[in-house]
C-alpha cells in the first residue's frame, strides 16, 4: 500500500502496479500498436508505390514515430492515465501526489521510454528501474514525477459502512443512481479518516462532501444530521443495495400458514392447503347442506366455508 496525502489533508491508499501487470500491459498494448503499424504500412504501400524513395522512408518512420511515441501519449492523455493494456488489467498512471496526469506527463513518459526503458535498451532500463523502486517506477515514470496504481481491488478490503438504524427508513427511498465510484470512493476514504483528522478541517471536507452527494442523489441532508452520518447512511444504502444485486433471487414456492390455524384434526404444523371461497354465482346450499352440528345455531353463528370447523 502507498499512502499518500492530499492537499486536503486527506490519506489515499493506492496500491502500486508491479512489474509483471504492468509488463503484461505492456505486452498487450505492443501487440495493438504492431497490428496498427502493419495496417497502416500495408494501406500506404500501395499509395506511395510511384512516389520517391526518399519520401517513402520519411513517411514510413514518420509513421514509426506517431505509432510508438504518439500511441500511449495519446490515449493516456484522452483517458487521464490509460492505455488499452492497462484498462484491461485494470491500471491507470497517477501523479506522485495521486492526481491525474496531463499531456506533458505523458509525452515525458512516452520520450524516455522509447529512448531509455524500452526500445534502446530492450526493456532492461524499465525492469531494473521497475525493481529497484518501491512503487515500480521505471525511468520515465521518474523523469516525469508519475507512478502506477491499480484500480482494481479486492472487495474484502472494503470495509462495511455502518448507518444509523433510524436513518433505514429515509435511505431506502434515496435515487443513488447519479452517485458515481468516484464521489462515492471519496466519501468513503473520509469517514475511514475522520477520527485522524483535525476537527476543523474534518467539519469542513464533511460539509463539501455532503453537498455534492446531496446535489447527486438531488435530497439535501436532513436537518440537524451530521454530515458524516448523512454520508455514512448513503453509503451503507448503497453498498447493501449493492449486496443484493450480488445475491441470487429466490421466489418461495408456497406461503407460509399462521402457527395455529389447521383443519380440526390435523398437525398444526403439517403444511395445509386453504381451498379457495365458493364462486358468487353458485347456488346457496339447501337445509341439507347444513351440517348436524350447526342446526338450530343462528346465522352469525355458522361456520364460514372456508373448510375449516371452529374449534369446539
Amino acid at each position: 500500500m502507498s499512502d499518500l496525502v492530499i492537499g486536503e489533508a486527506v490519506a489515499l491508499d493506492l496500491r502500486p502496479a508491479r512489474l509483471a501487470s504492468r509488463a503484461l500491459a505492456f505486452t498487450l498494448d505492443l501487440l495493438l500498436q504492431a497490428g496498427c503499424l502493419l495496417l497502416a504500412v500495408w494501406g500506404l504501400g500501395s499509395l506511395l508505390s510511384d512516389v520517391d524513395e526518399a519520401l517513402a522512408t520519411a513517411v514510413v518512420l514518420a509513421l514509426l514515430v506517431a505509432v510508438v511515441v504518439g500511441w500511449p501519449v495519446a490515449w493516456e492523455t484522452a483517458t487521464r492515465g490509460k492505455s488499452p493494456g492497462k484498462m484491461a488489467l485494470g491500471l491507470r498512471v497517477v501523479r506522485d501526489d495521486g492526481g491525474p496526469i496531463r499531456f506533458r506527463h505523458s509525452l515525458v513518459r512516452g520520450l524516455v521510454g522509447v529512448f531509455a526503458d524500452f526500445w534502446t535498451t530492450g526493456g532492461c532500463g524499465a525492469v531494473i528501474s521497475s525493481l529497484a523502486s518501491t512503487r515500480g517506477k521505471r525511468l520515465g515514470d521518474q523523469a516525469a514525477g508519475t507512478f502506477v496504481v491499480r484500480e482494481r481491488t479486492p472487495g474484502a478490503r472494503h470495509v462495511p459502512v455502518a448507518m444509523h438504524p433510524a436513518a433505514a427508513g429515509w435511505a431506502a427511498g434515496l435515487d443513488l443512481s447519479g452517485l458515481n465510484d468516484e464521489l462515492a470512493l471519496r466519501s468513503r476514504q473520509y469517514l475511514g479518516r475522520l477520527a485522524q483528522l483535525d476537527p476543523a478541517v474534518a467539519a469542513s471536507l464533511g460539509v463539501g462532501l455532503a453537498g455534492e452527494v446531496a446535489s447527486r442523489i438531488g435530497v439535501p441532508p436532513p436537518t440537524g444530521v451530521h454530515p458524516a452520518d448523512f454520508l455514512a447512511a448513503v453509503l451503507a444504502e448503497r453498498q447493501r443495495r449493492a449486496y443484493q444485486r450480488a445475491q441470487p433471487t429466490t421466489q418461495p414456492t408456497t406461503q407460509p400458514q399462521p402457527a395455529g390455524w389447521a383443519p380440526a384434526g390435523a398437525s398444526a404444523h403439517a403444511p395445509q392447503s386453504v381451498p379457495p371461497p365458493p364462486s358468487p354465482a353458485a347456488p346457496a346450499p339447501g337445509p341439507a347442506a347444513v351440517p348436524p352440528t350447526q342446526a338450530g345455531r343462528p346465522a352469525e353463528e355458522a361456520s364460514p366455508r372456508t373448510g375449516f370447523k371452529p374449534p369446539v
